[in-house]
């Protein structure tokens, strides 16, 4: 184990996600793989990240990106052995990285043994009492158990066929029909993650990013819903949907709590929850999880006052349970920051772009993702980066309909595109076959055909890069100590943002004139020529070491 001497190293980490898929492939056959993560972790350490966070790499069918996992304490053969799994986390302690893996609760592949055993033992069985199987509504149960949605589009219901050919009971399943929600009113599952946590503890992992952590306990009598839910999960007239945010998902998170305090060097635990910032804090309080990511956060659109009301609520809610605040931009289920802050209207941030839809101004979305990634890292808190933005990349808004493998695509029926263009394989090299991801040119999603400009080693000595900013801005936050510090906002104009941090002004400009600039040392700017003769250009940001004039 590393750092076991830091003290709450999870409260100002900087922690990077790798989609194994995407990041790098050792045996060239066009799908990445953990020795391939492991090859590239060099670029993660010198980046200055504190952890690197791993999606799914357990066996899986696919038919949800690795969310369906069929077996939770094995890696998929597509991606390598234990043994290589075992190696990486031993390489990223080497490196100084933390290891969080990912826990998913809250459903499993329809191929996983559990669920396989429930489907053969029948209605009424123990088996079938660790999932939530119903009988249906109507004459002949013709009908799903509830009103309930899949968040992948259609009912959240499917009918089974009995062993005897007849049609039988219906499965939940929040998201795709591949994926048999658990259930946690049984005591087995419980047992089944906290042998799963203690597999993965004992192999030397720091923590667990939990999916969908906010959905694992449903409403006693599963009640019908008419409401949509999408995005940040809200209540109406003062009641949560029955499936999200249950009472009964703080036991659970104090169980885990329990086991992960055990082992030595502050394991933590990460939740993934829609959910506002104050509902949000209720799960990092002291015996919960470690951090909550602030999705409503991430959700903003391009405005410094609303920028500013999430970081005070944020904030508020969060001192008042004593957590840290945990900062995102974007991830593997979004579409990158770089290309969504290139529209200047709503954005939907999970249902992807084709080819034919208006497309987003790629100059003026980098420009302002990098302003904002600077304000988001001189926040007090923890921050999560999502592999690739540090070269800028842009979403990949021109893939071929034919080639996506986001469900959603299927399930509404050709509507919603969906999250792969976010999940493309990176490029580390300008040129090569796959821009350096891979020694095969057929990639698992193909990459756009230039991806090559944004490649690693194009932008590693370039002072003006994308990737040298995000060096420059990491190191400056670890050696000023941004995360651990304060925020008190200060005078500006209504599309500027200004708060200082200890010895640091940060000064984010959100309109596209020019503003006056405090005088002061240029610690860290967006871009290069953001702070030129003391004002600060439109859709840039800087930190500051503002003299003291007393």
């Amino acid at each position: 184990m590393i750092h076991s001497e830091e003290h709450d190293w999870w409260r100002t980490a900087v922690i990077y996600q790798v989609y194994p898929r995407s990041f790098a492939d050792a045996d060239g056959d066009g799908t990445g793989d953990l020795r391939g993560i492991t090859g590239r972790l060099d670029h993660v350490a010198e980046l200055g990240a504190d952890a690197v966070w791993l999606s799914p790499f357990y066996p899986s069918p696919q038919a949800d990106g690795g969310y369906d996992v069929a077996d939770y304490r094995a890696v998929d053969p597509m991606y390598g052995t234990l043994a290589d799994a075992d190696a990486l986390i031993d390489r990223a302690h080497e490196l100084q990285l933390r290891v969080i893996v990912d826990l998913v609760p809250n459903h499993c592949s329809d191929r996983h043994e559990r669920f396989v055993a429930a489907l053969a033992a029948g209605p009424g069985s123990p088996e079938r009492g660790m999932f939530h199987f119903r009988d249906g509504r109507g004459v002949d149960g013709e009908l799903p158990p509830n009103d309930w949605t899949s968040m992948f589009e259609g009912p959240a219901w499917t009918r089974v066929t009995e062993s005897d050919g007849t049609p039988g009971q219906w499965y939940l399943h929040l998201f795709a029909p591949e994926q048999p929600d658990w259930n946690w009113d049984d005591e087995r599952v419980h047992a089944e993650f906290a042998t799963t946590l203690r597999f993965w503890l004992d192999r030397g992992v720091d923590g667990f990013r939990v999916d969908v952590c906010d959905a694992i306990v449903k409403a006693p009598g599963l009640p019908d819903w008419p409401h949509t839910t999408h995005g940040v999960v809200e209540p109406v007239e003062g009641v949560m949907p029955p499936m999200w945010d249950q009472e009964g998902i703080h036991d659970v998170f104090r169980e885990w709590r329990r086991i992960l305090d055990e082992y030595d060097g502050q394991r933590i635990l990460c939740a993934e929850a829609w959910l506002p910032p104050e509902r949000a804090a209720r799960i990092v309080r002291s015996d919960e999880m470690h951090q909550a990511f602030n999705f409503a956060y991430l959700s903003l659109p391009w405005d410094a006052s609303a920028v500013r009301e999430n970081v005070d609520v944020s904030l508020r809610a969060n001192d008042a349970v004593g957590a840290p605040t945990t900062w995102v931009l974007s991830s593997h289920d979004v579409m990158r920051h770089a290309s969504r802050y290139g529209y200047d209207g709503p954005v939907e941030l999970e249902a992807g772009v084709g080819a034919d839809d208006p497309q987003p101004d790629r100059a003026l979305g980098l420009r302002r993702a990098r302003a904002a990634t600077l304000l988001m890292l001189g926040l007090p808190g923890s921050a999560y980066l999502y592999q690739g933005e540090e070269l800028g990349l842009p979403e990949a808004t021109a893939l071929p309909d034919a080639v996506r493998q986001d469900p959603i695509w299927e399930r509404s029926g050709h509507r919603v595109r969906g999250r792969d263009g976010c999940r493309v394989p990176l490029p580390w090299t300008a040129d090569g076959p796959s821009f350096g991801f891979s020694s095969s040119a057929d990639t698992w999603l193909p990459q756009p055909t230039d991806f090559g400009s944004y490649a690693a080693d194009l932008q590693r000595d370039d002072d003006d890069s994308t990737l040298t900013m995000y060096r420059r801005a990491l190191e400056t936050r670890r050696s000023l100590g941004l995360g651990s510090g304060s925020l008190t906002w200060l005078p500006s104009p209504d599309d500027v943002l200004t708060w200082s941090s200890g010895a640091v002004v940060v000064v984010g400009n959100f309109g596209t004139d020019p503003v006056p600039l405090p005088v002061g040392e240029v610690l860290v700017a967006s871009v290069p020529d953001a702070a030129a003769g003391g004002v600060l250009a439109g859709g840039s940001a800087v930190w500051l070491r503002v003299h003291d004039e007393g």
